[in-house]
């Protein structure tokens, strides 16, 4: 069970403060039911109600500090995904964005990253879907390592670049 001030991932929200926990006063909803009032952190004005004994999967603890560094120590080695017919590559994004997993997030970027060089060099813009997911996995990736890394979240992306580029120079020597 969360408590009130944890740090939590929950669905398509990105990063959400437990606010309270308690039964909601509304018509129409179970005032015996206890939910979760969560605030998204990137999304001012929201306020998102889970209840208690919603299925585990809806939310999740943000990743600690050590996992955050794995994770980025790993990003090299990650694996592109698989998509094997270009139609459904907005189905296979879609599926990524809802497991909530970080890795697979990671795996995201790197594919469309790798695609979006490949259509540039071939003097071809990047496609819309493309550019859409690739956002929403930038924004909900480095929301969630911002937090855990206690840092800001528009100095993620240089962090972990660092990160990388230093494993880089240490293999080469």
């Amino acid at each position: 069970m969360f408590a009130v001030g944890d740090y939590v991932i929950c669905s398509n929200k990105g990063v959400c403060v437990v606010e309270n926990i308690t039964t909601l006063n509304i018509s129409g909803v179970d005032k015996e039911r206890e939910y979760y009032i969560l605030k998204p952190l990137y999304m001012s004005g929201s306020t998102v109600y889970v209840p208690v004994d919603s299925p585990k999967e809806s939310m999740r603890y943000v990743l600690g500090r050590e996992e955050a560094q794995k994770l980025i120590e790993a990003i090299p080695e990650i694996p592109l995904l698989v998509i094997s017919n270009e139609k459904f590559s907005e189905q296979v994004y879609r599926d990524c964005i809802k497991t909530n997993d970080c890795m697979e997030l990671v795996k995201m970027i790197k594919t469309i990253y790798m695609r979006k060089q490949k259509r540039i060099q071939a003097g071809r813009k990047v496609t819309a879907v493309d550019a859409k997911y690739f956002h929403l996995a930038e924004e909900s990736l480095y929301g969630e390592l911002a937090i855990a890394l206690d840092m800001s979240r528009d100095k993620v992306e240089d962090y972990i670049a660092e990160a990388i580029g230093g494993k880089k120079e240490k293999q080469e020597v």
